[in-house]
């Protein structure tokens, strides 16, 4: 069965197969593995990476020297040794101490000085690029054209099958960064110690070659020629058998990280609808959903398990094998023939381990470099998904109807809708028409109908966030538009910044919005203005639903909008507070022009008895109709 993020990919590489267009968006150059990899290396942020990216290439090349230095001093301190009871040339203590004092010295100067510091700069470059990355996918997904926003919507094509959306966006955005960028420096140090240890320690094999007997031909490179046929031979041997492996391990990381994505995101939800849960006391229903969520990780974590101890088992053989067997084979011929020293021997078979165990760089990491894998596949179809949503017209025709077109005019001539027609995803009659709706300067319209009559749909569709239909929406020239929906979800920012959106707090005076909260009903939070919240909660956790809504009339107030769409925005007010909301806008904002959703009508008057809605626009039977509101209440008490 394919994972989720296979179909996500497929159905972005068939899209922009269907229409090649320009890419725009902060991370159009990382829609592929090798894009991904470079984009930081060739961003403005050149010079860091690379600055840090040399620094460790210098201090990889020293450990690689390092290592023919511990060979050579572990070759010499084990002849002392041997020597120690020679009867004509013995080792004195104090040569053997000399000798042992090196090799610790170099161990500790290439574990401490060059290894340790290299992790240091590693470990900087990782945080920065990850920071790079974080702020370029930010950046893309929180751009004016609401990327975050197309990125979720679920459609269907025209078999009627779904439409995968990006799962777990948080995930990808975090651990998945995390995770590549560090797989990938750890595989690029890696390639480097390979290629720099074949420099070091191969010359060195060369320079301490001899001959053997049986293969006079090549003289005396000849041990040399046997080890690096014992590693060209061995190596890639059990490279091949480790990338089959880590093949596995790849498919089961991608499972893996679905698998939790999907359970997480479960565990979320319920946070959200915690209280209908316990309304309804459907934990019993929430428990088994959240064990079918959990065994897909239990299942998939076995099966992993079990490929990370076979591929384990295989490392450690592997490695055994190499160090004790096949970096000590190629020097026991001169060695047995006399033509080498026990020095020597050793010396060759250390330097031969050393480029045994650089050159299986890959076998070690192969787990990594799948984890890498995964996590980079994820982090490009997400990338793809974002170019897609650049033009939300192209993203939303391969699912539906999509012939909006959106269009600015006169002020005068207010708001108008033309030919407009709603559709769901894969369906080819509309849900909603409407021929044309024209909404004047200063015009209050109610909408009125019954629900999922398409209320809702409309709005959106005249904001731009409906997926699927027709029409022409004309909206004034230079008009501010604020729309205010129902349920307010507050950011963790401070009440001034909340009360400013989407402008910046800076743009306004403390005591302007201070007025603002006052006016809305606010005014006992006037002097927690640049707090965030309190006691360690955000505004979202300590305000009610009806002071939310009332801090979304305090933004009406403060920003002065031309055109306003209120959808059961005061649904958590009781009649006064209602009464006052619309009060305040007419007071204070007699030029906008409002559109307005409520299913409670009652307290569409003011409290002189003066109505505060011009006009009704009226949803039945799939068919939108605008007319004066004396002749709305006309049909309706006939």
């Amino acid at each position: 069965m394919r994972s989720r993020d296979w179909q996500i990919g497929a159905f972005v590489e068939r899209m922009l197969t269907r229409k090649a267009r320009s890419h725009t968006s902060p991370v159009s150059a990382m829609c592929s593995f090798w894009g991904l990899m470079r984009a930081y290396w060739l961003s403005e942020s050149w010079r860091e990476a690379w600055g840090l990216t040399s620094a460790i290439l210098v201090l990889t090349a020293l450990s690689a020297q390092a290592s023919v230095w511990f060979a050579i001093t572990s070759g010499e301190l084990i002849n002392r040794i041997a020597y120690f009871h020679h009867p004509s040339t013995p080792t004195t203590p104090m040569e053997l101490l000399k000798t042992a004092a090196t090799l610790a010295t170099i161990a500790i100067m290439r574990d401490v000085c060059f290894t340790a510091v290299r992790h240091f700069f590693s470990t900087t470059l990782h945080r920065k690029w990850r920071a790079w990355l974080d702020r370029r996918f930010n950046e893309a997904l929180l751009d004016s054209n609401h990327t975050h926003f197309h990125l979720l919507q679920m459609g269907s094509d025209a078999s009627g099958s779904a439409v995968p959306a990006p799962d777990n966006i948080d995930q990808r955005v975090q651990e998945s960064i995390k995770g590549l960028t560090g797989g990938a420096i750890g595989l690029a140090m890696g390639i480097a110690g390979v290629v720099l240890s074949l420099g070091f320690v191969g010359s060195k094999l060369v320079e301490m070659s001899s001959e053997v007997g049986g293969l006079e031909f090549l003289g005396s490179y000849g041990s040399a020629c046997l080890a690096f046929m014992a590693v060209a031979i061995y190596v890639p041997l059990n490279t091949v058998i480790a990338a089959k492996l880590g093949g596995v391990l790849q498919r089961l990381s991608v499972r893996m990280q679905w698998a939790e994505g999907s359970y997480r995101t479960e565990l979320n939800a319920l946070l959200h609808r915690s209280f209908h849960v316990a309304v309804l006391h459907g934990e019993r229903a929430q428990n088994v959903v959240n064990k079918r969520r959990y065994l897909d990780i239990d299942q998939t974590w076995a099966s992993l398990n079990r490929v990370t101890a076979g591929y384990m088992g295989f490392e450690l053989v592997h490695n055994f094998i190499g160090s004790r067997i096949v970096a000590y084979a190629p020097g026991l011929l001169p060695y047995m023939d006399n033509k080498v020293s026990l020095q020597h021997y050793v010396t060759g078979a250390e330097l031969a381990t050393a480029l045994i165990n650089e050159c299986s760089w890959f076998i070690h990491v192969m787990p990594d470099i799948a984890t890498l894998k995964a996590n980079a596949r994820r982090m490009t179809d997400l990338a793809n998904a974002i170019e897609t949503v650049q033009r939300p017209e192209e993203f939303y025709a391969q699912t539906g109807l999509y012939e909006f077109q959106y269009t600015e005019q006169d002020p005068a001539l207010g708001l108008t809708l033309q030919q407009i027609g709603l559709h769901h995803a894969g369906t080819e009659l509309p849900f909603l028409i409407a021929d044309r709706l024209q909404f004047l300067p200063r015009e209050w319209t109610l909408v009125v109908g019954e629900s999922g009559s398409g209320k809702t749909s409309l709005i959106k569709a005249i904001n731009g966030l409906w997926a699927h239909g027709r029409g022409t929406v004309a909206t004034p020239r230079h008009a501010r538009i604020l729309y205010a929906a129902q349920d307010v979800k507050l950011q963790a920012v401070s009440l001034k910044e909340l009360a400013c959106l989407p402008d910046p707090a800076s743009d306004y005076q403390e005591t302007h919005v201070a007025v603002a909260l006052h006016e809305a009903g606010l005014g006992e939070f006037i002097d927690e203005l640049p707090n965030e919240g309190r006691n360690g909660q955000s505004w979202d956790q300590l305000l009610s639903g009806g002071q939310k809504q009332k801090l979304v009339l305090a933004r009406i107030l403060l920003l002065r909008p031309g055109l306003i769409f209120l959808d059961e925005a005061t649904s958590a007010l009781d009649t006064q507070a209602v009464h006052a909301f619309h009060q305040a806008i007419m007071d204070h904002c007699p030029e906008v022009t409002v559109i307005a959703i409520m299913h409670d009508v009652s307290p569409i008057r003011s409290g002189s008895g003066v109505d505060f809605f011009d006009s009704v626009l009226t949803i039945e039977k799939g068919v939108a109709k605008k007319m004066p509101i004396s002749a709305w209440r006309q049909a309706a008490a006939g």
